[in-house]
């Protein structure tokens, strides 16, 4: 495959195996009944992966936003990773990033009619959106990042797997990536092998589906990475394509996510002067970072130069008191988007629809009558 990024650390293997065991055998208790998997009387659709990070879950999880809210009420459930609080919340429109997260907070302000919840209860979470006093009228649920969440059976489970890492090539933790061995996959409804590359040939296809190895029942689809119109993160000021970017600009990319390889990589074909200054996902941007990033900006050639960083950085930046307000002009958004390959968005949407559609709520009489 091309541009493989995985590395496995073969002396932590022994740890891994011994990281596996402790995994299979919390899935067999599931597996056996010994811990319960509950089901809900509404629609819910997990989307998740088998391995730490970077696989796209939240321009997939948007673009089923995006979906399903045009014919009914949508609401994400997400355990709003390093947030600065506890239990339920709802978010509202002026809700912060640190109180819900930054993923969360991002799908806030691109969707503001959409019910965003965080909890890392999803019991708790799903019974709350439920109640007609806290979510009204809602119809569907999408958990975020919840494949190994198994307390709560979602009646619709996505997997998601890296092209440039799949789950049939890495290893467990330590020594890989892997959350879970490989046979976990087998609890997806639905495998989407995202980051493909749009030049992918009709025998890659195959060699892909082969190298998945899904049973009849499970439908595999393809997504690559596009990018939206960059926009200041000031939000005051005109957007523009990447292709718009003058070739003579220097571009430092900001990032705070799990795979910034594929990032780079793109934005080299629009511009060659293109370096990153990468941090963990999720980073909360300390004094010393901005220090940094303003260090490496100041060394690009004067007139000739612009801060680019994606969206779930763009949360935690935009109201950060320690941003010194000489870079903010110069720092820019890139929205991730997906699209489906080998023209399967009608298909993948049909089938989500027809799920919804299928699974609706009998009644809002009975939800009310349901108590918890």
């Amino acid at each position: 495959m091309e541009d493989n990024f995985i590395e496995i650390n073969k002396w932590l293997l022994p740890a891994a195996w011994l990281y596996g065991l402790g995994v299979k055998l919390r899935n067999k208790l599931f597996d056996w009944g010994v811990l319960e998997e509950r089901s809900y009387p509404i629609p819910i659709i997990s989307i998740g992966n088998l391995t730490v990070g970077g696989t796209g879950k939240t321009p997939h999880t948007e673009y089923l936003i995006k979906l399903l809210s045009r014919q009914w009420k949508v609401a994400v459930l997400s355990r709003g990773y390093k947030r600065q609080s506890k239990g339920f919340i709802l978010a509202k429109s002026d809700t912060p990033h640190s109180t819900i997260g930054d993923e969360p907070y991002q799908m806030k302000q691109k969707f503001p009619e959409t019910y965003i919840a965080v909890d890392t209860d999803r019991r708790q979470g799903i019974e709350m959106l439920m109640k007609e006093s806290v979510a009204p009228n809602l119809d569907v649920i999408l958990l975020d990042d919840a494949f190994q969440h198994r307390y709560v059976k979602p009646g619709l489970n996505i997997l998601l797997v890296d092209y440039h890492r799949l789950i049939c090539d890495d290893a467990l933790l330590p020594a890989g990536r892997l959350r879970e061995p490989e046979s976990g996959k087998t609890r997806a409804n639905i495998v989407i092998i995202t980051k493909c590359h749009k030049e992918i040939n009709p025998m890659e296809f195959r060699i892909l589906t082969k190298k998945m190895d899904l049973f009849r029942y499970q439908q595999l689809y393809f997504t690559m990475l596009n990018y939206g119109k960059l926009y200041p993160l000031s939000k005051i000021g005109k957007t523009y394509p990447l292709s718009c970017v003058n070739k003579d600009v220097h571009i430092l990319l900001l990032t705070g996510i799990a795979s910034p390889e594929k990032m780079v990589k793109d934005l080299k074909v629009y511009n060659k002067h293109t370096s990153l200054l990468a941090f963990h996902d999720h980073h909360d941007f300390t004094a010393a970072d901005l220090s940094m990033l303003k260090e490496r900006f100041l060394k690009l050639p004067e007139k000739r130069r612009m801060i680019i960083t994606t969206e779930k950085d763009a949360a935690r930046l935009e109201h950060h008191p320690l941003l010194d307000e000489q870079l903010k002009p110069y720092i820019y958004v890139l929205p991730i988007e997906i699209a489906f390959l080998q023209n399967q968005a009608e298909s993948f949407n049909s089938n989500i629809s027809d799920y919804v559609r299928k699974n609706q709520r009998n009644s809002r009489f009975s939800q009310a009558a349901h108590t918890f």
